[in-house]
């Protein structure tokens, strides 16, 4: 029977070839036939495989839709299934469906098919993967025709989704759960949602202007004058907003403004919106949030946004943005051509978001800030920054920039946000930059525990190696003499010696004879330590830094590497750059055995969706380059840097109950003065917290950053009184 087929499907075709008895080639199976000609704009599709049969044209056409291929598919209509709906219409009406239902993947398994002649039918199976309705599994049958020489879908809207035969639409009613807080790890809230209420007078009605003010003065935290200063431009019958205040604050002020209500004073206007500690503590830290950026438009509607939605864009609001967003949840309906309910396709409950724990204390936090500020403004200075870790985890306990922002001035909703927000992007002290971790400076004499270790690893030096302190040293030649700190040096002192005096010219020399066995052993060395590239602190953006080598050089300066380049990195100078985390984290693993962490501001992540509250992990990067014994050595050494009579920072320390070590450091950075470090770390038997400061162009770390270390130790074992700042 089949062989008698296949004889009539020859003789057929030779009918239809006419009298000369040729054979019509295969039309090739790529090349795509439509009666309606497509804009030239149009963009090519994608070209699919395929047989000449109906089942490879009905997989082709299927395959397409997996792609996202609508034009493809387009192509595989019959020619007058393609005379009833041209190629614009076909792809936007997919396009639609696909964005509405928020489908974020299609899978197809094709069942069988049967051929009758110029027509068959083909099953299929369709799966919709989407982000607010869950997975939506239809059957269809599929007609086939074979048209002008090929086969082609005999098509109408029922192939999209069989509920949208005869001009029916999906309309989705998204289930949008409410964002989630971040919390410090107590749980008090650093960062949550709430309403805030705007206040709006209308001045043609104000009857008691005087009386008005008096009572929203104390509210709004302006004085009265600057109140009506706010709403002079208004017209008489104009409405116009004058301030934003939290649902607490009218509750504590509402009655006193409720008579002026209708007179002049208009009806307080509720809406959603991101809300803070009333301290608005730690903005670099929390980030804010914001409509999405056009350039992620494409990437949150896959999942399910809409597109007008606000969302995380920086800090722990972005990196938590799958936390604390939750999962949508909707109802897909149908409706008719004239907008009447047609019936439910698919709805799904949304999962609830799940807050964020970080590992901040608010009130030391706040006190750390605090300090933070004192200091630089009592100094007439202008930026610092702090870092406090936990020594054995590596968590954040505190982190602090400054100058700091009011987080509120990212609501787009909030009175004079625009210009608020204006004028901290043109401050040219930036105080939307995070110094903690995106600032990055010469470390100074905090970068010898580097070329200290990199010393005794070479062979060359051993910790009671002497060496002899003049004053100046000059092996790169009298042109380039270089001068210690101290006129007349400090004498004969050992390496370990040498890290509690800060004693430059020692450092110097290592560094000479270090790069002339090996150039590349010194900046290795650096790397090891985790400086010139991230820490990889979860929650926060951060700067590499530099860590300068022969190759780092040549790509970057397109320079050829020279002695001098190793010898001002013993200090800490030249092209050195390291950030405030970095040197946190560095001296973090000094005092904790040599273990370097990966820094985090996450504590644990709660309970919601259906999932259990989970802690985060501890997690680790590496170790020091020291053996047991040279580290412990250091460690005496920074021990003495607070402690010992001959070290940099003793008589800062003075009356401390809490023995503290750690290293002092001034980095150059010329034309103005340099920047003050310490980093150490407390208790030094027992160390539990490492903190580094830096004072931008505060001049000597010892005078100004170590005071600055005493007042964070101070603070986080709530010693009190507290000691004043020196220079006040």
């Amino acid at each position: 029977m089949k062989k008698y087929l296949l004889l009539l499907l020859f003789f057929a075709l030779l009918v239809a070839c006419g009298s000369d008895g040729i054979i019509p080639p295969i039309q090739d199976s790529s090349e795509l036939v439509t009666l309606t000609p497509l804009p030239t704009n149009t963009p090519r599709p994608t070209e699919i495989p395929t047989s000449e049969d109906a089942n490879g044209i009905g997989l082709a056409f299927y395959r397409a839709w997996e792609l996202n291929d609508f034009l493809g598919m387009y192509s595989l209509l019959t020619p007058s299934s393609q005379a009833l709906v041209d190629s614009i219409s076909f792809v936007s009406r997919y396009d639609e469906a696909m964005q509405t239902a928020t489908v974020t993947q299609i899978s197809t398994q094709a069942l069988g098919t049967l051929q009758d002649g110029n027509t068959a039918q083909m099953q299929v199976r369709v799966t919709w993967q989407t982000a607010a309705v869950g997975t939506i599994i239809r059957e269809y049958t599929v007609p086939l025709a074979f048209e002008d020489g090929r086969w082609g879908i005999v098509w109408d809207e029922g192939l999209i989704l069989p509920e949208l035969a005869g001009g029916n639409t999906l309309v989705m009613q998204q289930r949008v759960p409410a964002r989630a807080n971040i919390y410090d790890v107590n749980g008090k809230a650093l960062a949550y949602q709430g309403t805030i209420l705007t206040l709006g007078v209308i001045p043609g009605q104000i009857e008691d202007e005087p009386a008005m003010l008096a009572a929203l003065s104390p509210m709004l935290n302006l004085t009265p004058e600057e109140i009506e200063e706010i709403y002079a431009p208004a017209l008489p019958d104009w409405y116009w907003p004058i301030g934003d205040v939290t649902e607490a604050t009218m509750q504590q002020y509402g009655p006193t403004i409720q008579p002026f209500i209708g007179k002049g004073l208009a009806e307080p206007q509720p809406r959603l919106a991101r809300l803070f500690s009333d301290s608005g503590v730690a903005p670099h830290l929390i980030g804010y949030t914001g409509y999405i950026p056009a350039e992620q438009l494409a990437t949150y509607q896959a999942q399910g946004f809409a597109g007008d939605e606000i969302v995380g864009l920086a800090g722990l609001e972005s990196w938590g943005e799958d936390y604390l967003n939750g999962e949508r949840g909707g109802t897909l309906n149908v409706v008719g051509p004239n907008g009447e309910y047609i019936t439910t396709v698919q709805e799904q409950e949304p999962k609830q978001a799940r807050s964020v724990y970080t590992t901040l204390d608010l009130e030391y936090q706040t006190a750390v800030e605090q300090a933070l500020a004192q200091a630089i403004q009592s100094l007439g200075l202008q930026a610092g920054a702090a870092v406090v870790l936990e020594v054995n985890t590596g968590r954040i306990l505190a982190m602090a920039s400054y100058p700091s922002y009011d987080p509120r001035i990212f609501d787009p909703f909030a009175q004079d946000s625009a210009v608020a927000l204006g004028a901290a992007f043109n401050d040219p002290n930036r105080p939307l930059l995070n110094r903690a971790t995106q600032g990055v400076y010469p470390a100074g004499s905090t970068f010898k525990l580097v070329t200290y270790t990199a010393a005794i690893n070479s062979g060359l030096y051993t910790p009671d190696t002497f060496y002899n302190s003049t004053g100046t040293w000059n092996r790169l030649g009298d042109e380039f003499i270089k001068v210690d700190w101290r006129d007349g040096g400090h004498g004969r002192i050992t390496l370990k010696q040498a890290i509690v005096v800060s004693c430059n010219s020692c450092f110097y020399d290592a560094a000479f004879e270090m790069d002339a066995v090996d150039p590349n052993f010194f900046p290795n060395t650096a790397q090891q330590f985790g400086l010139g590239q991230p820490t990889g602190a979860v929650g926060v953006v951060e700067a590499a830094g530099t860590v300068p080598s022969p190759e780092w050089k040549i790509s970057v300066r397109g320079e050829g590497w020279v002695r001098g380049d190793a010898v001002n990195m013993g200090i800490g100078q030249g092209d050195v750059q390291v950030s405030p985390l970095q040197m946190a984290n560095l001296i973090a693993a000094v005092a904790n055995g040599g273990m370097l962490h990966r820094p985090t501001l996450i504590d644990r992540i709660g309970a919601g969706g259906g999932a259990p509250e989970e802690p985060f992990p501890v997690q680790i990067n590496g170790e020091l380059p020291l053996t047991p014994q040279d580290l412990a050595i250091l460690q005496e050494s920074l021990w003495k840097v607070a402690n010992d009579s001959n070290g940099t920072a003793t008589h800062q320390f003075v009356g401390l109950p809490i023995q503290v070590a750690g290293k002092t450091g001034t980095a150059e950075a010329p034309p103005r003065n340099s920047h003050a470090w310490f980093v150490g770390y407390a208790p030094a038997n027992q160390p539990e917290i490492a903190i580094a400061v830096i004072v931008e162009h505060g001049g000597e770390g010892s005078d100004v950053a170590a005071p600055l270390f005493r007042r964070l130790v101070e603070l986080y074992y709530g010693i009190t009184p507290l000691t004043p700042f020196p220079w006040n």
